[in-house]
């Protein structure tokens, strides 16, 4: 495996790289990175966390010139968590080189984000309608932009943006560098890369093998009218400590939700039709541990990266294959046990077989107690155990207390997002993140709490130096 200094990186974007931890790259990366620097345009097709954001932010930060006052890139995102994890990312592989990344998305106040336009931008990061508002304000000028990068192009699809994204490239220069990252590649998505990249190279990463090694996968067959008591069956036996349950529509989201939610279950739920705020509210309690429940629409979970997550079912089957194993991605995380369960009706037994192909599996038949046997990576837990959620079977967790909290305006995801840049941990490896007023709590493995203590003093996170330090028991 080559290390990112063999792929042609500049010194300054090796060291931001040191900065992190990170110290080899992933597939999509040394595939994806070489290709971008030579200036071609590239067609990427990763799954999320696969490191296509290094991927594509790594090259786009080596052409941007900071002595040139002007908006040299932009990355199209769909939703407007993707774009903050994109900006904090390419704002940390950018600080040594003096890059300044603005982010712009709907939900919060435009004026705010037309004074970060003035003041500068090299990079600007948005999602699609809140680009275009800015560029119809006369707010955001792409004539001087060198370099397009549209991220989860087929969640663009999904959600109907394709039209806009069309409108936003045909403003930008025809001699720009492009990329397009996306986990599927339906028709839409193939024409609009035919359309607007130029002799691109392709770069297809599969994903990990996840389902087998790491998922217990079941199916349960039920009618249509006993789907919602069978749901209930399988909470009450699973016990799952966070769990997603996985619906096709927003109707059936709410009405799933609201059922769960009358029978004393603490859910949530998650679809397209909900406010920016309450998405927010929904995704914060889910990231913190909060909310053990919650009832999503794919298109709402897309991007969901959730480091406690035991159990994914299937209240619907999936559209796809694809869908499937991208679904049940977001458990049996590294080194974790996961559990998937599939409701089906007798019709769609077709549908189970074709995704038992694809996948390459065999689900076993669920019923309370039922285990199946891939060679797991970890002992997985007995029945009416909540699984132990480590990256090993029993790697001990320590406490630390923050110097900051709510009165700083410090959400979790920013704690998170402290010790991972700051100390090279994954996301996994951060537990049990509880924010009270003036200070939070978190926990992290007991063998690497004196290098996050030491790596992420004095950063700064919304205006705030962190210090970290070991809790007393």
């Amino acid at each position: 495996m080559p290390s990112f200094s063999d792929l042609g990186l500049s010194e300054p974007l090796l060291e931001a790289l040191r900065d992190v931890g990170y110290e080899s790259p992933s597939p999509i990366q040394v595939q994806g990175i070489p290709p971008l620097l030579e200036g071609r345009d590239v067609i990427g097709q990763a799954q999320t966390g696969s490191g296509k954001t290094a991927a594509f932010g790594l090259p786009m930060l080596e052409y941007v010139d900071p002595s040139e006052r002007e908006v040299q890139a932009l990355v199209l995102t769909p939703t407007r968590e993707l774009c903050i994890q994109v900006t904090q990312a390419v704002r940390t592989y950018g600080a040594r080189k003096g890059v300044d990344v603005v982010a712009v998305f709907g939900g919060a106040p435009i004026r705010t984000q037309q004074a970060q336009l003035r003041a500068g931008g090299h990079i600007v990061v948005g999602t699609v309608g809140r680009v275009l508002d800015l560029i119809s304000r006369h707010s955001l000028m792409l004539h001087s932009t060198r370099f397009v990068v549209l991220d989860e192009a087929d969640e663009m699809l999904d959600l109907g943006f394709l039209e806009d994204v069309e409108k936003i490239l045909s403003l930008t220069p025809g001699s720009r560098q492009t990329a397009l990252f996306s986990a599927t590649m339906p028709a839409e998505i193939r024409r609009l890369a035919e359309t607007y990249l130029m002799d691109p190279v392709t770069v297809k990463v599969k994903a990990p093998r996840l389902t087998v090694d790491t998922v217990e996968q079941f199916k349960l067959q039920t009618s249509g009218r006993e789907k919602d008591a069978a749901l209930e069956r399988v909470v009450d036996a699973e016990r799952p400590t966070q769990a997603i349950v996985f619906v096709r529509t927003k109707i059936r989201c709410e009405q799933l939700f609201k059922r769960l939610r009358d029978r004393g279950v603490d859910a949530k739920a998650l679809h397209g039709d909900m406010s920016q705020g309450a998405r927010d509210g929904v995704m914060i309690g889910f990231k913190s541990g909060r909310v053990p429940i919650l009832v999503a629409t794919d298109v709402a979970a897309r991007g969901l990266d959730i480091a406690g997550v035991t159990h994914i079912i299937n209240f619907d089957v999936p559209t796809s294959p694809d869908v499937y194993v991208h679904r049940i991605g977001r458990t049996g995380r590294v080194g974790r046990s996961g559990r998937a369960i599939t409701f089906y009706e007798p019709r769609q037994e077709r549908d189970i077989a074709a995704i038992e192909r694809h996948a390459d599996i065999t689900m076993g038949e669920w019923e309370p107690g039922a285990h199946v046997d891939p060679a797991p990576v970890q002992e997985r837990p007995r029945r009416h155990e909540k699984p132990h959620v480590a990256r090993n079977g029993d790697e001990p967790h320590v406490k630390l207390i923050v110097n900051a909290g709510r009165a700083a305006g410090l959400e979790p995801a920013d704690v998170v997002n402290a010790v991972t840049a700051g100390a090279g941990l994954d996301g996994e490896a951060v537990r049990n993140v509880r924010l009270l007023e003036r200070f939070s709590f978190l926990e992290v493995p007991e063998s690497e709490a004196d290098l996050v203590i030491e790596r992420v003093r004095d950063r700064e996170v919304r205006g705030t130096r962190l210090r970290l330090e070991r809790a007393r028991a």
